[in-house]
């Protein structure tokens, strides 16, 4: 059974790009139906003949239930729709792990469920789901649940879908990316798996759902999530299935069409995740770099070199500091930033690691690094993390440990006396400033307002000379 309430433009296109005529007429609803069964047999054609895999009865699954859960599977059992949990929270408890979110299935439509909350009094928020078939009721006045319609994803053109609600389970699973994350838990701890994910999550492989060139150019973000999700599942770095790595390459110049945004979401989670190095490097063997913003060549040998030196320091990595080794100047920072749209402060320590990397990579003298820690960047102060970071990455240990153990002393000029007392206004002070500084640092700190504005004239003849 499925619902058919669709608009006449949507329905055109769905019949064009799916290979029925593109004429609209009174046949379309045929043609509609037509659509669904052929989906529906592609889906049997591939799935388990039976769904029902086993109970489950472990303290994880039990953990989810709280006052809310229970008053709302009651809700919808009166209503007679039906409720699944769905997606990661089935597979966290699968791997005995207490689920941070609940997400919840079901065969209610987005309308059906509004108007039932509306009814009893259920307050409804973050209203911005519904266009993807999502309401979010506020149980109790005490907890949230996300509560998404069955859905076949109808037209797709690699970043977005047209969806189809359904009340078929399995066609659902169908549309879902990997097999991991398509099984569906009941309430009363019934587990449907339609497509194998029980068995490859026991493997600890992670496997598109039916066609893996089909699933990537449904949404070309699904590349990256699959190397997301083999850091979470997998208990080995590089056993990868050689044809899902064929079709990623094949598919790999689809991420020029998703947002930096979703990429560098994606990118920070494996970075920070399991394996997070091995599959960065799969990812420029699989020929990503050219798509997410990396440089032609990337720098994969000072990355690997890097990499393994903070890995050495902090097992929990900065993903942009590893990141950086992979690029060859500056430039390549800036141009970077631009494709994955950085924080100010990922933004800022990328290309401070890339600018001062190589004049400091000999250095083993604290006070260079303390002086650092003392300067202006692109009109902000430099933040003592950013060298701590520069440290990580040229592997200096005992420095690193030294300048988390100082603490910054404050210096004694404002900045407006230096300009009552001639210096220029604008980026220039932060220049004159920052001599300063360093003046103020190789006296050990130790200088007060007066004896550093005696320095103040041969600073500005110097910045004033450079000028010319």
């Amino acid at each position: 059974m499925v619902a058919i309430r669709q608009s006449k433009t949507f329905l055109k296109r769905l019949f064009c790009i799916n290979g029925f005529a593109c004429r609209y007429s009174t046949t379309n609803a045929e043609r509609f139906k037509e659509f669904i069964e052929q989906r529906r047999m592609e889906a049997h054609a591939i799935a388990r003949p039976n769904p029902v895999v086993k109970k489950i009865d472990t303290p994880e699954f039990h953990s989810i239930f709280t006052k809310e859960l229970n008053d709302l599977i009651a809700l919808f059992e009166r209503y007679n729709f039906e409720i699944r949990v769905a997606g990661g929270a089935v597979r966290d408890i699968l791997m005995n792990m207490n689920p941070k979110d609940v997400d919840i299935a079901t065969t209610a439509t987005p309308t059906e469920m509004k108007e039932m909350f509306t009814k009893e009094n259920i307050r409804m928020v973050n209203m911005n789901g519904e266009k993807h078939g999502t309401i979010t009721p506020r149980i109790n006045d005490r907890e949230n649940f996300e509560i998404t319609t069955l859905r076949i994803d109808a037209v797709t053109d690699g970043r977005h879908a047209e969806v189809i609600h359904t009340t078929d389970w399995l066609l659902d699973s169908n549309r879902r990316d990997l097999t991991i994350n398509s099984m569906f838990l009941g309430f009363d701890g019934t587990l449907y798996d339609y497509f194998y994910g029980y068995e490859d999550l026991q493997k600890r492989r992670v496997a598109f759902v039916g066609d893996p060139d089909m699933r990537i150019k449904e949404d070309y973000l699904r590349i990256l999530r699959y190397f997301r999700f083999y850091g979470r599942i997998a208990e080995k770095p590089n056993c990868h299935d050689d044809e899902t790595l064929r079709i990623i390459t094949k598919n790999a110049s689809g991420l020029s069409k998703i947002s930096g945004e979703r990429i560098w979401q994606e990118w920070k989670k494996i970075l920070s995740g399991n394996f997070g190095i091995e599959l960065t490097e799969s990812m420029i063997n699989c020929q990503l770099a050219a798509h997410i913003g990396l440089p032609d060549p990337p720098n994969v040998e000072e990355f690997l070199r890097v990499s393994k030196q903070v890995r050495a320091f902090d097992p929990k990595l900065q993903p942009i500091t590893v990141l950086s080794a992979l690029l060859n100047t500056p430039e390549d920072a800036v141009n970077l930033n631009l494709r994955l749209k950085f924080t100010v402060y990922e933004r800022e320590l990328c290309y401070f690691l890339t600018q001062n990397r190589e004049e400091t990579a000999t250095i083993e003298d604290l006070l260079t690094f303390q002086q650092l820690c003392l300067q202006t960047i692109s009109s902000v102060k430099l933040k003592k993390e950013y060298v701590l970071e520069l440290l990580k990455y040229h592997g200096k240990r005992e420095l690193y440990q030294q300048l988390l153990d100082w603490p910054i002393p404050q210096f004694p000029v404002k900045g407006n006396v230096l300009i009552a007392n001639g210096a220029p206004k604008g980026p220039k002070l932060g220049v004159v400033m920052d001599k300063l500084k360093i003046i103020w640092s190789n006296n050990q700190y130790n200088m007060s307002q007066e004896e550093l504005l005696q320095h103040l004239p041969a600073v500005l003849e110097e910045v004033n000379t450079k000028k010319k």
